[in-house]
């Protein structure tokens, strides 16, 4: 029996780095909170910060800019 690969909204994404970036929220209190593996969260994370630095981000753009 396979286990099936979540997928998550980018908006859902944002949120999450926000409460991280913006709230000061640890990663492994978001994880926990909303049932996300922290890993998932971390490159979220990372891919954010990628994209503000002007850099491509690994995966679907997350910022309305690295979108176009």
């Amino acid at each position: 029996m396979t286990r099936q690969r979540r997928k998550f909204d980018t908006s859902l994404k944002l949120e999450v780095v926000r409460m991280i970036k913006e709230q000061g929220l640890s990663v492994q209190h978001v994880s926990e909170s909303m049932s996300i593996g922290p890993s998932a969260v971390r490159r979220w994370v990372k891919q954010y910060e990628d994209e503000q630095a002007g850099q491509p981000g690994i995966g679907k753009p997350l910022t309305p800019e690295q979108q176009r």
